[in-house]
């Protein structure tokens, strides 16, 4: 029923370290929520739901914990209920959630021939021996990258995740997310394993995919906890790419740069864990006090919410992955992996993806970095934008323990960086894979060399260490030298300067929201105020954009506009055409028939050709009949 392997017991780890840090900053936001009960019974569900996922031995217990967490999350998202968009967010989620897992379940009836009690590795041999593994593949990504926030299924989480209570949001997108991931690793390994090379391929496209538009719809974001949910979809994407590169090296049989590649894809699962769970407790924390999720109406929180202020520049820092922080040591090492890839792309879809990658993942660090400044320095920095922003104070002791434990966290990622890599090697060499930690510091802990042929070397305690001693020498010769301060107002170019006139998220983003308008698809909206009525050169003007994402207009909104017309076609033949309704259940019984023979015997082209034939034959005589 259970198992506790070392893949099993890394992500229980994962779980543990996301929510105990969560747990407190939970009690010290929990005054601030009226449902107090409610709130607290399915925040444990939660967390005891994704335990149970991770050290589930066998489908039916995976699937009964999955549909626990998706159930506790939903509800969840319904704890503080502020109108219609809160309920549209849940319906939203649950229908997503539902949807994946219907593909999971159909993932786990095919491979474990119906006995859902069958362990993981028994269902090896029911796989190995299915005609037609490119389709359990497909099930298996749509079942896991819809609950990952994968492109094209992530569209719920910039719902979801700022209609939950913060502590809810940072477990959601820091941990749960990852839980999806652990599935990619267990079934990928354990039962579809080996995998073909456009297995591998297809995961860096949708990687690289998800990487760059994440990012674009975060720079586009003014609802912070919005901006921070499609961060989260760029860092999935990221997780992608290195997963997807080690498949890659593991089918053209390069064992060490697989194993290198997969280990940089769990230290940065292990990374985004820590980071994102310390910005939404941040964006929550600042939500508390302000009382919106308008960056526009934040601004000067530094000097008031100076704690607050610090470990989200901490935890920016980070995600922007800049030297010598956690997130700069894994995303070096994805680099490592794909740049170690130039002198084996023999083929051409390698020859394609993996520049397409490399590029993806470049420009997502340059987006990555101008979205966190516009983040942190609209928020935090400059003058009040609002009254709230003005009389905002900071937040009680449970909170700020929770955001100070969860910032130490992340430094040890950073400082102890040698002891996680051991740790996730071992994960793999449980999976049969053979150990490169001898291989990363060859010459001690103090250097981690990659495995290329013309591979780097980073050193995060060398680039700790210098940073600290510059900055520790720049201080002591502003000491020494005693050097003069003086304070004045900010030159505006003669204007005084004011909280209007101060740049905006809007206007900070509207370079690329210009550019890349086919994604953005952006609604301008200009509201005019003149002077008593009358038109008068001197007037105020508002200015907003609402940014609609693309996929959400092409292809979820078009999907609903048909499935409303089958529906109301299907609605008229069952009530106001006896004869066509009956024949239509027909031919949908032989379609399911035919697919089935075709999923499970050996059919001939010539066989699903007849068949095929007299389909449209029964559809054209029963259902369609004569024109008139």
């Amino acid at each position: 029923m259970f198992i506790f392997d070392t893949l099993s017991l890394v992500f229980v780890a994962l779980i543990l370290l996301g929510s105990l840090p969560n747990l407190i900053y939970s009690t010290g936001y929990l005054p601030h929520i009226e449902r107090k009960g409610y709130y607290q019974l399915h925040y444990f569900a939660f967390i005891a739901s994704m335990l149970g996922v991770v050290v589930s031995a066998n489908a039916l217990v995976f699937l009964f914990f999955w549909e626990i967490m998706s159930l506790s999350s939903w509800k969840l998202i319904l704890t503080e209920v502020e109108g219609k968009s809160t309920i549209k967010a849940a319906r939203f989620y649950f229908l997503m959630t539902h949807f994946g897992f219907i593909f999971l379940l159909l993932f786990f009836l095919i491979v474990s021939d119906g006995n859902l009690q069958l362990g993981f590795n028994a269902m090896h041999l029911v796989a190995s021996k299915f005609a037609y593994p490119g389709l359990l593949f497909f099930f298996l990504l749509l079942g896991l990258l819809s609950k990952a926030g994968a492109v094209p299924l992530h569209v719920w989480l910039p719902y979801a995740h700022p209609a939950a209570p913060s502590p809810a949001s940072a477990l959601m997108s820091g941990v749960m997310l990852k839980v999806a991931l652990y599935g990619m690793l267990r079934f990928l390994f354990d039962i579809l394993y080996p995998w073909p090379l456009e297995w591998g391929t297809t995961i860096l496209i949708i990687g690289s995919l998800t990487s760059l538009i994440g990012i674009l719809y975060a720079m586009g974001e003014h609802d912070i906890k919005a901006l921070l949910a499609n961060s989260s979809i760029e860092n999935i994407g990221i997780i992608l790419i290195a997963f997807a590169m080690g498949m890659i090296f593991d089918t053209l049989k390069l064992p060490y740069l697989s194993t290198f590649s997969f280990m940089a894809a769990l230290f940065h699962i292990f990374n985004h864990m820590g980071f994102k769970s310390l910005l939404f407790m941040g964006a929550g924390s600042v939500l508390h006090q302000t009382h919106t999720k308008n960056i526009e109406k934040f601004g000067g929180l530094i000097s008031s919410m100076p704690l607050t202020a610090f470990v989200f520049l901490f935890a920016a820092m980070s995600i922007t992955a800049l030297p010598p922080t956690n997130g700069f040591l894994s995303e070096w090492m994805i680099f490592q992996s794909m740049l170690d890839s130039s002198h084996i792309a023999n083929d051409m879809a390698l020859k394609i993806s993996i520049p397409f990658a490399v590029f993806a993942l470049a420009m997502t660090s340059g987006l990555a970095i101008a979205t966190f400044v516009k983040a942190f320095g609209i928020t935090f920095l400059g003058l009040h934008r609002s009254t709230n922003a003005k009389h905002a104070t900071e937040v009680n002791f449970l909170m700020k323990a929770g955001m100070v434990l969860s910032a130490l966290y992340i430094a040890s990622l950073m400082l102890f960086a040698p002891f996680y890599l051991h740790f996730f090697d071992d994960v793999f060499v449980s999976l049969g894979r053979s150990s490169i930690y001898a291989k990363l510091f060859p010459d001690g802990i103090l250097q981690i060399h990659s495995l290329g042929v013309h591979g780097g070397i980073v050193s995060p305690l060398i680039l700790f260490g210098s940073l600290v001693l510059i900055t520790g020498l720049m201080l002591l010769a502003y000491k020494v030298f005693d050097v003069k301060e003086r304070f004045y107002h900010t030159w505006a170019c003669g204007y005084r300067t004011a909280p209007h006139t101060q740049y905006t998220s809007t206007g900070f983003s509207g370079i690329m929201r210009r550019f890349f308008s086919w994604l953005y698809k952006p609604q301008e909206h200009i509201v005019k105020e003149t002077l008593a009525g009358h038109e008068t050169k001197f007037s105020d003007a508002s200015y907003t954009v609402h940014v609609k994402p693309l996929f959400e207009v092409s292809l979820y909104e078009n999907t609903k506009r048909v499935t409303n017309i089958i529906s109301y076609w299907v609605y008229r033949l069952g009530h106001f055409e006896q004869t066509r309704y009956p024949a239509m259940i027909f031919n949908l019984l032989l379609f399911v028939l035919f697919s089935y023979r075709i999923f499970t015997d050996d059919v001939s082209l010539q066989m699903i050709i007849l068949e095929s034939a007299m389909m449209i034959i029964s559809i054209k005589i029963l259902i369609i009949g004569e024109k008139k």
